[in-house]
């Protein structure tokens, strides 16, 4: 598995599907649908998304301090 950081490629809004679709060996698309399906249940997917947008770094800063 690779760090998990948001990509400066790649990515559509914040980068957080595609950080989690790199870290986890899967497509970015397949991440994405996952996370809009999701969002059809009832819970807090959307402060959860915003939440990883601002805790994850950016792959341009992450350096070695990435989770």
């Amino acid at each position: 598995m690779s760090s998990l950081a948001r990509p400066t490629q790649g990515r559509m809004i914040g980068g957080v599907c595609a950080a989690l679709a790199r870290r986890f060996g899967t497509s970015a698309t397949t991440m994405r649908i996952v996370f809009v399906l999701s969002c059809l249940l009832p819970g807090p997917q959307f402060l959860l998304y915003i939440a990883l947008w601002i805790l994850l770094p950016s792959e341009d800063r992450a350096g070695t301090t990435a989770w």
